[in-house]
């Protein structure tokens, strides 16, 4: 065009002279400018499109990266899926256009999961059929919200269909083999490969070939089996890539650390502390055994809070002191019976208190008990655990490395005790409400259910070691006497001390219950009928010895009765063994009578029971030889001063 120009220029020239190049000259200097100050606003508004792009693109990711932190999902799933499917994109000859959706798509193809409770997201078992059918929603509600965006390429179909199956067994609409937009389908095995080869809160992260395995198995079922073939055969290619972006996985020998944002590390916290006091009020909610809650609450503790020695207090009954009822850390045995008084060390003033008490010196605790532990710890804290208004206890934390818990340390520990602490106090009803349930509440003995439970319990012990048992049913001598001459409060005094005769005579894992009445059944394990003889005579001679002060002058006593079964001798069943024991005591109690001793008993009553005792106590050994019986002459129940 400008080798035309010339003669066009020297022509005109010619014919009208220089002075038409003097007016042609202005004009061609505008023009000129005018060119350049376009190309120059073409480049700044082709600098800013280009800005623009890019700030869309990188609120898109950050906006992406947000949401897979709130899906606890590590760093770089987003970005990765998006090397992926924008590789195989460019592999399978997609357009511009489809590879800006794919670039996009896979950046926010998980933003619908913000419609999805966090418990189910970060739920580590398998979910129910309730909570599988939320998690679907996501795609609709993803689509949903880029609508609303209007992108000029397809990202919404990329994103509302990519967990479509290409058997269509998918959702959210069913749609199957080339009906699924050709972009969703990349980004569904891309998204699959990615998510395999990492942790998810249910299971571990797989290794490569795992992954490529799995994916390759579902080809044909859940995936395009050419975008399968295409991800396999170039597998290593791909994966060039994502090691270049820094992206490498944990397992790969090419990995790096992956850039971390402070803001996806803040709001993983944050919703995994949700989530975190979601599990620990239904954890709570479904434990009503006290150990099983403490040891939840610890370890919930340790989740959010440092420290090298948690010790869980529960208050007494009388509320001036408070026991250690769970420790877990350093010195975890050491510490498992201590117990400290209200307003002593620094856990006894926020028991007193009830405030919290923190970064103090650790030996302020240890001054008193367990010196050994002093200048073990650097720093501590203690916060008093309230149910319903009621102080039941406190936590203590002690760390050896920490120099002192700072703000959020005490805002989470005070966040998790103080649900902690309302489960706690229904543990404590509940073992409350149990103890009452099993235990005689004028002996503090078991009762009968408790009985019957431990029977059966004993039945099952013998069963498989072969060995027997005995049990001893006792009733008492003269203790109608006593509630008819000194009143039922004597007698129910009478009760308890005579349970804690009997059961002093027992060893430690022989079983004394008050079965109802004056009466009390003993389970004797591993024992033969010859071996219990002792035994009866012992609690026969404690009991009678036994003597209950009732004023300044005088006291009273009761007798006993005994009667033993064998199992599996006499019977194998509770009723069985019951009866039996039952009717050899009553049947001795009833030939009892013919001894002159007992004719002697319907005499009235005299001031004095020590008399005769020579004939009583041989009276007393014939029956243990006979059927291990032993009963008391119902006269020896009142005494006097007289009786020394």
């Amino acid at each position: 065009m400008a080798i035309c120009s010339v003669p066009v220029l020297w022509l005109l020239l010619y014919h009208f002279g220089f002075e038409l190049l003097i007016v042609l000259i202005p004009f061609a200097v505008v023009a000129i400018l005018a060119y350049r100050i376009h190309l120059d606003r073409l480049a700044a508004k082709t600098s800013e499109i280009s800005e623009a792009s890019r700030i869309h693109l990188a609120t898109v990711e950050a906006l992406a990266t947000a949401i897979d932190a709130r899906d606890q999902v590590g760093a770089g799933h987003v970005r990765r899926t998006q090397i992926y499917a924008v590789g195989l994109g460019h592999l399978l000859g997609l357009s511009e256009r489809d590879i800006s959706a794919l670039r996009t798509g896979s950046l926010l193809h998980d933003i619908g999961k913000l419609a999805i409770p966090d418990h189910i997201l970060n739920k580590p078992e398998s979910l129910t059929p309730a909570e599988l059918e939320k998690t679907k929603i996501h795609p609709l509600v993803g689509a949903s919200i880029l609508e609303k965006v209007g992108f000029s390429y397809p990202v919404v179909p990329t994103v509302k269909y990519h967990h479509e199956r290409w058997d269509g067994a998918g959702y959210p609409e069913g749609l199957s083999g080339n009906d699924i937009p050709l972009t969703a389908r990349i980004l569904s095995v891309a998204d699959a490969f990615d998510t395999i080869r990492g942790a998810r809160p249910y299971r571990p992260a797989r290794d490569r070939e795992q992954a490529r395995q799995i994916v390759q198995a579902e080809a044909g079922s859940r995936f395009d089996p050419a975008i399968v073939n295409t991800l396999i055969r170039n597998l290593a290619t791909l994966e060039e890539g994502i090691i270049a972006a820094g992206l490498s996985y944990p397992d790969s020998a090419a990995a790096q650390q992956p850039e971390v944002y402070p803001f996806v590390e803040q709001i993983k916290l944050a919703h995994r502390e949700v989530f975190s006091l979601y599990e620990l009020a239904r954890e709570f909610s479904s434990s009503a055994d006290l150990n099983d809650a403490l040891k939840l609450f610890a370890g919930k503790i340790r989740e959010f809070v440092p420290f090298d020695t948690c010790v869980v207090y529960l208050l007494d009954p009388n509320g001036r002191q408070a026991s250690a009822k769970y420790v877990e850390g350093l010195a975890a045995e050491m510490l498992s019976h201590r117990r400290i008084k209200v307003g002593q060390g620094a856990t006894g003033f926020s028991l007193k208190s009830r405030e919290i008490v923190q970064n103090v010196d650790p030996d302020l605790d240890f001054s008193y008990c367990q010196v050994e532990l002093a200048g073990q710890y650097s720093t501590m804290a203690a916060i008093p655990l309230i149910a319903d208004e009621e102080l039941i206890g406190a936590i203590t934390l002690y760390s050896q490395n920490l120099k002192e818990y700072g703000e959020e340390h005490i805002r989470l520990l005070e966040t998790i005790s103080r649900i902690a602490a309302d489960a706690i106090g229904k543990s404590l009803k509940h073992d409350e409400a149990t103890t009452h349930a099993l235990t005689d509440p004028m002996t503090g003995l078991p009762n009968a259910r408790s009985l019957q439970a431990h029977f059966e319990k004993e039945v099952g012990r013998a069963s498989r070691g072969g060995t027997s048992f005995q049990l001893l049913m006792l009733d008492l001598d003269g203790f109608k006497a006593v509630n008819d001459s000194f009143g039922h409060k004597v007698g129910d005094e009478m009760l308890r001390e005579i349970a804690k005769v009997i059961r002093g005579q027992l060893r430690d894992y022989d079983f004394l219950a008050r079965y109802g009445g004056d009466e009390f059944v003993a389970i004797i394990p591993e024992t033969e009928p010859n071996d219990v003889l002792d035994l009866c005579e012992r609690i026969e001679t404690a009991v009678q010895a036994f003597r209950l002060p009732v004023d300044e002058v005088s006291f009273a006593v009761v007798g006993v009765s005994l009667g033993a079964s064998g199992y599996p001798k006499n019977g194998e069943s509770f009723d069985q063994m019951i009866v039996a024991a039952d009717k050899e005591m009553y049947q001795r109690k009833i030939s009892r009578k013919r001894f002159p001793l007992t004719n002697r008993a319907a005499e009235p009553p005299k001031p004095s029971i020590l008399t005769d005792t020579t004939r009583n106590a041989n009276a007393r050994e014939e029956l243990l030889r006979d059927n291990l019986i032993v009963e008391l002459d119902e006269t020896h129940v009142l005494t006097s001063s007289s009786i020394n």
